[in-house]
């Protein structure tokens, strides 16, 4: 089986990325460009992101993921810790995010360290979730083989009749990580391929250096 892609192609001229324009913190310009996504019609979920770590077997993994907060402290997500991507982190903290917004023709790639929030503030999200998805969460062994789908259905059944009228409470196994960034690039498309490229890097003195990149 064969499909040649070449022929898919396209303009990308819906905006411009200037270094007039931006401002001299990464957190500022993506909070800028969120609100943009927000308002615009074409991305059901604009906090959707592909987050990057290397496996325990030494291979990159990549997998789609929801942002949670931001702050300039830098991103939060929620998953099990004892997950595939759990383990990742913990043998290897440093990781890579990415968004990308097709309809304003713009993507974020951001290289960070992550590292798990307090336990205060993952009790208090997972108190905020339905209870569905606070069950769903002590349902799942994340990423372990189970034999079937119907599995998952029995324990949930199981769950929903043991904890029916009673408070659920966050396992100890799931909860946030921050990623906090070293490095943010931000990318425009614009006609020709030449597009925008504008990266932040952190400096020692906690600063942000702002460079071009060639497209």
């Amino acid at each position: 089986m064969k499909k040649d892609l070449g022929d898919y192609r396209k303009s990308y001229q819906k905006s411009e990325l200037l270094e007039s324009g931006i401002s001299d913190n990464p957190i500022e310009l993506f909070q800028k460009w969120f609100y943009e996504v927000e308002a615009t019609d074409g991305v059901e979920e604009p906090n959707a992101m592909t987050i990057s770590t290397i496996g325990l077997d030494g291979f990159p993994k990549s997998r789609v993921v929801l942002l949670k907060k931001y702050t300039y402290e830098g991103f939060i997500f929620y998953t099990n810790y004892n997950s595939e991507k759990g383990k990742a982190i913990a043998s290897n903290p440093n990781m890579c995010i990415s968004f990308f917004w097709p309809n304003l023709e713009r993507q974020i790639i951001i290289k960070g360290k992550a590292e798990k929030i307090a336990e205060n503030l993952s009790d208090g999200y997972f108190e905020s979730r339905p209870d569905g998805s606070k069950l769903g969460a002590i349902v799942s062994d994340q990423s372990t083989v189970i034999p079937s789908r119907a599995y998952l259905e029995h324990k949930l059944k199981s769950l929903e009749e043991k904890y029916n009228g009673k408070e659920i409470e966050r396992p100890k196994h799931w909860g946030g990580y921050i990623v906090k960034p070293v490095s943010v690039e931000f990318w425009q498309g614009r006609p020709n391929r030449l597009h925008d490229r504008i990266r932040y890097e952190l400096q020692e003195d906690y600063n942000w250096k702002i460079e071009r990149l060639a497209p």
